[in-house]
């Protein structure tokens, strides 16, 4: 028999207003009291508790689709303070998985209002929150008649779609990129677009019956259930459906009794047994989410990697691999490097042969794409037997900020070539790379993708923004690193990790210094290239992000 869950408790304090969306209210009919029912719902306000301060309200990313990376500005740079570190070692694969919690408990207990505090408390970045509400599933003509007359019950086990709902949990877990559908509250259906889900280091999934499947139980890191009074999740109830969706008091109390209290007592009540941990009074119940928020901390310090520490020691005596490709050194190639790698040359020039030299590796790097066989007519009526791409499209994909200045070659050999951008720099204090943000063209996983780096050295970014890559579906030999310098380090790093990985360059040094800058090397090409002031200590990879 199982042990009975712990339950948190604290001071008796203010439980504030719900932010949660409970599950789909019926659609209302328009009341000729209108007046009389929002007045209904003022009066309802003084039957709930007053709002309690809680938290102090903190920015925090619950999808990095959405929300604003930390960050500093000065008049020259942005410096992103934090990011995502490492979710893979140096083999290139997953190590830990992201550490999942389910919120549970029943209708307008708070669950979302609690996951939302737990996110301001935990102040780390790449969070996801999953909603169960997004999972309803997309119902039949005769059950859409149903709900229209308020008679389809949004509160069965039946009414969500848990196999979606484990597959994607499953996906987030593993690190990779989700679409999660979009649900129409309205129309009770799902709507045409879904949204990207990614990067979680902790996945918060919350719903009324996120405890109601044994394999989804298997999932959860930690179980909590959210354990708010009844009479005050049916004034909620009604505040909410009185004041936002034009309903009378009598509908509200109506539904509530032949759908959502028999399901509470049938399917969410019970589960309470399987929680971890217990919450009283909701989000009023702070010293329970601190407790909660102590042991995630404790979960994601065991996950921390080191990945470039790692690949500093590791394959270095292995020869070139053979999906290297190094752009024939000739005269003009090896005069261009010598412009640009001397430090007294000026920044209009170093531009100006960087460019040069990006163009000629862009276009050695099309030669490697899928070609085929075909057949076109001349002017002269004459058949020519050529060849043409054989794939769906390319798309280029720059590391910032360094690989944007690669862009406007790839578009002038590519047209109409998509471009995404991933932010990845070096946190100073951990010497790990760390990634800020994302944006890739949709379907990305269809194409052949160039990725562009100035420069790698270690190959800790390079590694880091390929596993990005992987994980939106990107198949690993439709990836081609783009880099007019290399450090056989990054070389090998890159390539192990990787093995079908595509590497192009147009010059690989022997060394790495242990400020991780490439020897001879170039600079740090972005300070070199935009004018700005080198930061001290910085690799030549990418730029180094301050915490602190």
């Amino acid at each position: 028999m199982a042990a009975p869950p712990a339950r948190a408790d604290a001071d008796p304090s203010p439980t504030s207003p719900p932010t949660a969306r409970d599950p789909p209210g019926r659609q209302a009919e328009k009341s000729e009291t209108a007046c009389e029912d929002r007045s209904n719902a003022e009066s309802l306000d003084r039957l709930l508790p007053p709002v309690g301060t809680g938290h102090s309200p903190r920015k925090r990313t619950t999808s990095q689709c959405k929300s604003e990376p930390p960050l500093l500005r000065t008049s020259k740079r942005t410096i992103y303070t934090a990011g995502r570190p490492p979710w893979y070692n140096e083999h290139g694969t997953q190590s830990k998985e992201a550490f999942a919690i389910g919120l549970g408990g029943g209708s307008a207990s708070g669950k979302t209002t609690v996951a939302r505090m737990i996110i301001e408390a935990l102040d780390v970045p790449w969070v996801v929150l999953l909603s169960m509400d997004s999972f309803y599933k997309v119902l039949t003509e005769q059950q859409q008649e149903q709900a229209a007359h308020n008679n389809f019950n949004f509160d069965h086990p039946d009414a969500f779609d848990f196999d979606l709902i484990i597959s994607t949990l499953k996906k987030l877990k593993q690190g990779k990129s989700v679409k999660v559908p979009v649900y129409d509250f309205t129309t009770h259906s799902r709507k045409r677009d879904w949204k990207t889900l990614y990067g979680a280091n902790v996945i918060i999934f919350e719903g009324i019956m996120a405890f109601a499947d044994k394999t989804l139980l298997e999932l959860l890191d930690m179980k909590i259930f959210v354990d708010t009074d009844s009479d005050i999740r049916l004034v909620r109830r009604l505040r909410r459906d009185i004041s936002e969706r034009g309903r009378d008091i009598e509908g509200v109390i109506k539904q509530y009794n032949k759908f959502v209290k028999p399901s509470f007592d049938q399917y969410i009540q019970p589960t309470m047994r399987l929680a971890d941990i217990v919450v009283p009074r909701g989000s009023g119940n702070t010293v329970a989410i601190d407790l909660i928020v102590q042991h995630v901390h404790s979960q994601l310090e065991e996950r921390e990697l080191s990945v470039r520490a790692a690949l500093a020691s590791a394959h270095q005596c292995h020869p070139l691999p053979q999906t290297l490709s190094v752009l024939k050194s000739t005269p003009q190639v090896r005069g261009m490097h010598t412009i640009i790698r001397d430090k007294e040359t000026s920044r209009d020039e170093f531009i100006f042969y960087s460019k040069r030299l990006m163009r000629l590796l862009i276009e050695h790097a099309l030669s490697f794409l899928p070609f085929q066989d075909c057949v076109v007519r001349t002017p002269q009526g004459q058949d020519y037997a050529g060849k043409c791409y054989a794939g769906k499209q390319i798309t280029g994909v720059s590391i910032l900020r360094a690989g944007e200045t690669m862009e406007p070659a790839l578009r002038a050999v590519c047209k109409d070539v998509r471009i995404g951008t991933i932010l990845i720099q070096t946190n100073q204090l951990t010497g790990e790379p760390e990634l800020h943000y994302l944006r890739l063209p949709k379907d990305i996983s269809d194409d052949h993708v160039i990725l562009m780096d100035c420069t790698v050295s270690t190959g800790a970014a390079a590694m880091m923004a390929v596993r990005v890559l992987l994980d939106h579906d990107v198949p690993e030999d439709k990836i081609f690193l783009l880099s007019l310098l290399m450090a056989e380090m990054g070389v090998h790093s890159v390539a192990y990790a990787f093995p079908r990985v595509r590497i192009i360059t147009t010059a690989v040094d022997k060394r790495v210094n242990d400020l991780f800058r490439i020897i001879p090397g170039i600079g740090n090409f972005g300070d070199r290239y935009f004018g700005t002031d080198a930061v001290p200590d910085g690799s030549d990879e990418e730029e180094v992000a301050y915490t602190g």
